[in-house]
Parts: structure tokens; sequence; C-alpha cells
């Protein structure tokens, strides 16, 4: 993995804590250095490279599972054990060989894939996949036509899992109406005494509320299936070799839960097809670029397109308004609580953020009909 990193630290606390860690998975070697990669806003990840005894230098990534965000751990480490053993199975059954073709979780001593420290904090370790780099921002509509197949692939890799065999480990993590209802009651309730900083933020979103419940109520009637989702498809949460661009590993799998296809594509939409990065402050630099969304959405229907049902195909376009809207809904309800979720560098990071993807939505929304006519093209195919 090739997040954002820290520079490299070989002595002082920081590098024995990093150590400290290590050395409770199975890595062989002596501690050379570690790093902090600082992308993303959830959970604290280590960089640790060691060097074996044929004076080989391998490195690992060893990951904290952030508690106020997953309130059972356990259950989120029983889901990626699942998720990732069934993609290696199936990698392995095709390619003979999974090497750096998806993440692989070392064994702790005592033989769990976890640590629990004295902090209390729940540890994993992963393979560093070498060669590959992330981006934050789709850059070009090769890059957008590899972030959909990457995710496409995932999809079709666990499409024969069964749902039920994985835990739900955040509650209603895409139930839109829910969402929605937490975002008025920190709006009413304002324990941060932010609401008067939002109020055209809160009509934009009312305005919106009559198809907030669209997906869920055809889930309910039973015409979208329910399937095992990634939940958080980001750009940056997948590899891609840095000499091709090309698509290796999907990465960030703590939120594998049951879900809808169509909340993954969503994200994509929302996260592929604008230049602008999701804190840019400038919103005329906020839109959403067809020739990224048709790039996004070919690359994710070669891989998936053969077990999508119909509707979930026509619904693509929609679901990226959607989960934009929802993802500001939670952007802005965290701001209002006085940012206890995302993490956060200024105090009104998540009102810009929540700014940002409403105006993203918008755009989303003016191109439905040019959207909706491109998938029905490539539907037909």
């Amino acid at each position: 993995m090739t997040k954002t990193a820290s520079p490299r630290i070989s002595e002082g606390p920081l590098a024995a804590r990093i150590a400290k860690i290590g050395d409770q998975f199975a890595i062989e070697g002596e501690f050379l250095y570690g790093e902090e990669l600082c992308s993303g806003h959830i959970n604290t990840t280590y960089r640790a490279c060691y060097r074996t005894d044929e004076n080989h230098e391998e490195r690992y990534i060893l990951q904290r599972i952030n508690e106020k965000v997953f309130k059972c751990p356990k259950d989120v480490m029983r889901n990626v054990e699942k998720v990732t053993r069934h993609i290696m199975w199936k990698v392995i059954r095709r390619r003979k060989d999974a090497a750096g073709q998806t993440l692989s979780l070392y064994p702790a001593r005592g033989g769990r894939t976890y640590i629990t420290l004295e902090d209390g904090g729940v540890w994993r370790c992963y393979n560093n996949i070498e060669g590959t780099h992330t981006y934050d921002v789709v850059e070009n509509t090769r890059q957008a036509y590899q972030i959909g197949h990457a995710f496409g692939s995932f999809q079709n890799l666990i499409s024969d899992m069964n749902p039920a065999d994985i835990v739900e480990t955040i509650p209603n993590f895409h139930n839109t109406p829910k969402r929605y209802e937490a975002l008025e009651a920190a709006f009413a309730g304002d324990p941060a005494g932010r609401a008067a900083s939002c109020e055209s933020e809160m009509a934009l979103v009312r305005s919106w509320v009559p198809e907030l419940r669209n997906l869920i109520a055809l889930q309910e009637e039973g015409l979208l299936p329910t399937r095992i989702t990634h939940n958080d498809t980001k750009i940056n949460n997948v590899m891609l070799d840095a000499d091709t661009d090309q698509s290796v590993c999907v990465i960030d799998l703590d939120t594998v839960m049951p879900g809808l296809a169509l909340y993954d594509f969503g994200d994509m939409v929302r996260t592929a097809t604008c230049t602008a990065e999701e804190d840019e402050e400038d919103l005329s630099l906020v839109e959403m670029q067809m020739p990224f969304f048709e790039s996004l959405a070919e690359g994710y229907l070669d891989a998936a397109g053969d077990f999508l049902t119909k509707a979930e195909i026509d619904l693509l376009p929609f679901s990226g308004k959607l989960i934009t809207i929802e993802i500001g809904m939670r952007f802005l309800t965290d701001y209002l609580l006085g940012d206890s979720y995302f993490k956060v560098s200024r105090p009104d990071h998540n009102l810009v953020r929540a700014r940002n993807q409403f105006h993203l939505a918008q755009s989303i929304e003016r191109q439905l009909p040019k959207m909706e006519a491109f998938v029905s093209r490539l539907r037909v195919r």
C-alpha cells in the first residue's frame, strides 16, 4: 500500500511502538524502520520494514481498528478473514498464484489474525503490496475505468458468498432515511452550537427527502438483491500498478457488510467522477465529469455485469446521486455533533466536506438523463 506516509523512523518512542506491535505477528527478520500512513479518516495505520536473514527488506502493514467506529472489532476481523480467504481461494484457482493480488492477513502469536494491546487497541497485520500506488483524485478516464473494474471484480469474486455469513458491523450503514433522521436530530439538538451555520445546507437536504427511500424500498420489496459489498469504494482503496495504473487489489475491508451493489457503485461515482477532493472549498471545481462516469460504468460492468440484475444496472446513475447526498449528510451530522467520527484538521472541516458533497450531488442530478442513456447503451451491447 502506498498511502501518504510520514517520515521513516528507526528509533524513538513511535518506532519502538511499531516494532513492539510487529513483534507479535508472524514477521520474519529485524525491524529497520516504521512510518505512519496518514491517508484515511478512520484507522491508525503504520508500515514497518524488516530485514530478513537473506538480507532482503520486507514491508508489512500494521493497522488498528477504530473502536469508536467499530463497536465489535472482532466481528470486523471475522468478516475480513472470510472475505480475504474466499478471494484468495478464487484467485489461486484462477491464477495458481495470489501474490500481490489480494490482501493477506498474517497470524499473530496464538493463532489469531489480530492482537489486543494493553491499551485496548485491536491490531492486525497485512502484506504490503509492493510496486503499487493510490490516488486521492482520479486524473484520467483510464484510471476511472480501472477503479470501476477493480470494485466490479471484487464484487464478482465474492458474489457466491452468502450475505448471511457476514456480520453487519455498523448497523444501518447505508440506510439513507436513518442517516437523514440522525441529521435532523443533530440539527435540532445542536450539541456543538453549530446549527446556525448550516441552515441553507439543511434546506437543500430537505428538498431531497422524497428520494431518500428509493433503494431501501426496492430492497424491502425484493426487487434489489442483498449482496456482500465493500461499502467504502473510494478511489484510494484501490491499489494500482505503479508503472501501468492497472488495478491490482482492493484494500480497506473493514466495512465489508451485507448491502446493495448500488451502494458501492454510487460511492465510486462520488469519488471517481469529480477531479476535486472531497474537502475542496472552491465549489466551482466540484463537478461530475461525464467522460469519467462513462469510463467508470464501463469498467464496472465489464467486471460485474454478468451477475447484476436489470434493476441494479438501471439504477447505477441514481445511486451516484443518492450516496453523494448520504455522505454529505454524514459529514454535516458529524459537524453538528462536534466531529466525533471523521478525522478533521480544522473546526469547519466537516462543514466544508458537506457543502462539497451537496454541490456534487446537484451536478450529478443535472446530468442524470445523460448518465441513464449511457448505461442503457452499455446494457444492450
